[in-house]
């Protein structure tokens, strides 16, 4: 439970963290997702709430860390987007009770984002507003949106975009939820980055060095043996198609 995770390690209330249940080993990755009170954190705009599912080795593992923080300001019109009210928000806690957990939880990892930029530059500055490091400078960035229109250029991007073009499972996305999004874009990531097995060995040689997740199509010329029945088994076939035809009153399809 993870309210009694929190309160078993002195954590905030509001921070829930889940513990993995599927234990991986390799580098981490975290899709995340932020709602914010507007689009710029240079005009005092702040961060309502962050989620982020952490995925290992093209898996996820089940850990994850979601917190609804009070931005210490009205949420104004952004509300039509998250559907977060000042109300939800009041008891809250302000991103200096968080911001050391969560930062704990982030750094060292590769951090996934649609629009990266967007949720860097406010958790960025989240973090530097309470004397800690930019969380760019502790941690590896992949952005999603350009990823998506490198691979689909003068297309659609967005998330509800790739969600159609991948056939990715539908969620009710009323309102943009920071752990729901997360959970889509871990999807999207996937599809857009799953590739096929290539047979070309000197190509996965050269895939030691460097991960290249397109697909190749290679032909393979292989000349396969042809062994003709018996005269028994023929024998047997026949009599199969003659109880079949006699059963079903029909012809076989397997009849010579």
């Amino acid at each position: 439970d993870t309210a009694d995770t929190a309160k078993d390690t002195n954590l905030h209330p509001h921070i829930h963290i889940t513990t993995a249940t599927l234990e991986q080993h390799g580098p981490r990755q975290l899709i995340l997702d932020t709602e914010t009170t507007g689009f710029y954190y240079q005009d005092g705009d702040r961060i309502i709430e962050v989620g982020a599912i952490e995925m290992i080795n093209r898996k996820l593992t089940g850990s994850s860390i979601h917190i609804y923080i009070n931005p210490e300001k009205p949420v104004g019109d952004s509300v039509q987007v998250h559907g977060i009210t000042d109300e939800f928000l009041v008891d809250k806690p302000k991103y200096a009770e968080i911001a050391h957990t969560l930062f704990e939880y982030l750094q060292g990892a590769e951090i996934i984002a649609h629009n990266a930029n967007f949720d860097m530059n406010f958790l960025n500055m989240e973090f530097q507003r309470v004397g800690l490091p930019a969380l760019s400078e502790v941690c590896g960035v992949v952005d999603t949106l350009a990823l998506a229109k490198s691979k689909h250029p003068g297309q659609k991007n967005s998330l509800d975009a790739l969600v159609r073009r991948y056939e990715i499972p539908a969620r009710d996305r009323t309102f943009h939820g920071a752990l729901l999004d997360a959970e889509i874009l871990s999807d999207v990531y996937l599809a857009m980055t799953g590739g096929q097995v290539s047979f070309d060995m000197d190509a996965l040689s050269h895939n030691d060095q460097q991960t290249d997740t397109s697909i190749r199509r290679v032909q393979l010329n292989v000349t396969l043996p042809v062994i003709s029945p018996s005269e028994e088994e023929n024998q047997a076939h026949e009599n199969w198609v003659q109880q079949y035809q006699e059963k079903h009153g029909e012809p076989c399809l397997f009849a010579k």
